[in-house]
């Protein structure tokens, strides 16, 4: 009995002394504690103040360690003196040492003076809260096991539960969730991540790209057979100019901007040289232009080689700007689809779709926007760009593969316009008719066959394939960028100046009504592959 009397006049007395008023610079506090190395007190109008070291120095009683000598003694159970820092608890447990009550929400009302009955769970301690509950108590600075735990929610076997996953031209990126991509990502976030891949689907999905990439390469080589000159005019010139515009947002809006968003891959590290994409795209124009250049160049030495022996000219615009023959030895213009260039009239009954080329000038040129080697550019550009497309289009998880399908094939169909109607009109005047037809036949079949060797190529590396390893990256990029390059030049420089701005250009004095289809269509091209550059 004299125990219990002594046990609660000690308990009596730590209450009495953590309620001494002390005294700083005139100044009186109350209920002082410390936190570390800094002593905290409430002051007179109720808010809590923390003393610097001056200020402990000049406190006349301090009550704060004669506390936590007291509880030493007598705080077993229980965690004492508790006061709130904002939405934190803190007490005092048996050892003197404060420590956090963490609580599921942030609480409200008056903060409990204390937390009694504590006890363990394995390795973490437990009290009770006036209301019967169990608070966990931790030593200050600690976290719980299930804070650990979610700390890391990045795993390379995980699903992407925890994370912002999204795609980065086809290829699928995650992070953090709430976490900013140009902030710091760890090793876990840049492996691969395991997802869903319906092969049956993938498989059936490429015959799918296969029929799709064929038709539209053909399609404008079948129009040229049409045998309504006034359809074939009108069709072809919006075909023609819709092409162009396909192009050139292709260039600037998918493989430019894909390239960029490579090199900008949190993964990939800070590029010190910020310029990386645009340099590529300039490297990827300045090939293109070094290649038509030399070609050019060497098929016109070759020309006046064979002019020397046999001075057969190629056909040549006389001033009326119908093209005539100097010798009658020359080239066939039936042959050879040749069509008389006086502007909107048909070299002969039944003239096709082709004679819509150039209206000016010598259409054998190497220096026309539909000579073989303009088009062999064009086509470098976009096989290097379709094969990518084939790739990170399979290599996509299933949660976006049939939205990404979608928009992949539409985008495959209008290049493939684009490309079919440079084919088309491709004409040489030593080459003969069968074997003309043979070089489309082989340039329009690379492009339909190339989306689906890159899928083919995904499906084979869909276990391995990371696309947030720097080195993919890397090359994607680079190959993106060049790809933009050389789109850039066929499209501004062989197809858009050349047809409406150079002379000689089908567009430069074609009828009101012509103008208007193509520059709709050109319009139209820019637009609508913008437009599906939001999901590839």
């Amino acid at each position: 009995m004299r125990l219990s009397v002594t046990a609660i006049a000690a308990t009596l007395l730590v209450r009495a002394l953590a309620q001494e008023q002390t005294t700083v610079s005139g100044t009186t506090y109350s209920d002082c504690h410390a936190h570390g190395a800094t002593q905290y007190c409430y002051g007179p109008n109720g808010e809590e103040t923390a003393l610097s070291a001056a200020g402990t120095a000049s406190i006349t009683s301090g009550p704060a360690s004669t506390a936590a000598t007291a509880t030493a003694t007598v705080q077993t159970t229980a965690v004492t003196s508790c006061h709130a820092h904002g939405s934190d608890i803190y007490c005092i447990n048996g050892a003197g040492d404060e420590v956090l009550v963490s609580l599921e929400a942030t609480p409200t009302g008056e903060t409990p003076a204390e937390y009694t009955s504590c006890h363990a769970h394995d390795d973490e301690q437990y009290c009770v809260d006036p209301d019967g509950n169990d608070v966990l108590v931790l030593a200050e600075g600690a976290t719980s096991h299930d804070e650990e735990e979610h700390s890391h929610p990045l795993d390379e076997s995980t699903s992407s539960e925890g994370q912002d996953c999204h795609f980065h031209a086809g290829v699928e990126h995650c992070v953090a969730a709430g976490e900013s991509e140009s902030g710091g990502v760890t090793a876990e976030q840049c492996s691969r991540q395991t997802r869903d891949y319906d092969i049956p689907l993938r498989v059936g999905t490429l015959f799918a790209m296969l029929v799709t990439s064929t038709i539209a390469v053909f399609l404008p080589q079948v129009l040229d057979k049409l045998p309504f000159r006034a359809m074939n005019d009108i069709a072809f010139t919006a075909i023609k100019q819709f092409g162009t515009g396909i192009i050139i947002a292709t260039g600037f809006v998918h493989l430019y901007t894909h390239a960029y968003l490579m090199f900008t891959n949190p993964c990939i590290g800070t590029i010190d040289y910020e310029a990386t994409t645009s340099a590529f795209v300039m490297a990827g124009i300045f090939l293109s232009f070094l290649v038509e250049y030399i070609g050019h160049r060497i098929v016109l030495a070759r020309s006046r080689s064979r002019n020397t022996v046999d001075p057969s000219p190629l056909p040549t615009s006389d001033t009326s700007g119908t093209l005539s023959q100097h010798d009658s030895s020359g080239p066939n213009p039936k042959e050879h689809g040749q069509y008389n260039a006086t502007r909107e009239t048909p070299a002969a009954p039944g003239a096709n779709l082709a004679a819509l080329g150039h209206h000016h000038g010598n259409p054998y040129s190497p220096t026309n926007p539909n000579s073989k080697l303009s088009v062999l550019v064009m086509e470098a550009g976009v096989l290097f760009h379709s094969i990518l497309i084939g790739i990170t289009l399979v290599v996509a998880g299933d949660s976006f593969y049939k939205t990404l399908l979608v928009v992949i094939i539409f985008h495959q169909f209008f290049e493939g316009l684009a490309l079919g109607a440079r084919i088309t009109l491709l004409r040489h005047p030593t080459t003969s008719t069968t074997s003309l037809r043979r070089t489309k036949t082989l340039m329009s079949l690379a492009f339909a066959c190339i989306t689906p060797l890159g899928m083919g190529i995904g499906i084979g590396v869909l276990d391995r394939f990371n696309g947030n390893d720097p080195t993919t990256l890397w090359v994607i990029g680079t190959l993106d960028a060049l790809s933009a390059g050389v789109l850039i030049w066929v499209g501004l420089v062989d197809m858009w100046a050349r047809d409406w701005v150079v002379e000689g250009g089908e567009m430069v004095e074609a009828r009101l009504g012509r103008v208007v289809v193509g520059g709709l269509g050109l319009v139209g091209g820019l637009v609508i592959m913008s437009f599906l550059g939001k999901w590839a």
